[in-house]
């Protein structure tokens, strides 16, 4: 059964900092983009950082853009995201997430095919 835990959420004051991470089990994941996706209430899942398995291929939406960093360990079957400058408008739930086609490259938050549970991040005074 393919699992991906993530952990890491918190509270954290505007312009703090906050690492989350993502460890996966039951299939290897390092022919396979993975990404960190969050979704605030009321508003639409937003894909805020992908990383190719390789790492020669990162994607960061301008809202995240310098502050978001996305890194992996294929060794670990892990993935990980490092926060700075935090916004309240950064409070979601961010979910870790993985294609299931090795080598496929997308962004688009429904092309994801295995999901985490997610670890909340609040991002208030």
């Amino acid at each position: 059964q393919v699992q991906l835990v993530e952990s890491g959420g918190g509270l954290v004051q505007p312009g703090g900092s906050l690492g989350l991470s993502c460890a996966a089990s039951g299939r290897t994941f390092t022919r396979n983009t993975m990404a960190w996706i969050r979704q605030a209430p009321g508003k639409e899942r937003e894909l805020v950082a992908a990383i190719s398995r390789s790492t020669g291929n990162i994607y960061y939406p301008d809202s995240v853009s310098g502050r978001f960093t996305i890194s992996r360990d294929n060794a670990k079957n892990a993935v990980y995201l490092l926060m700075n400058s935090l916004k309240p408008d950064d409070t979601a739930v961010y979910y870790c997430a993985a294609v299931s086609t090795q080598l496929r490259f997308t962004i688009m938050p429904d092309q994801y095919d295995y999901w985490g549970q997610g670890t909340q991040v609040t991002v208030s005074s």
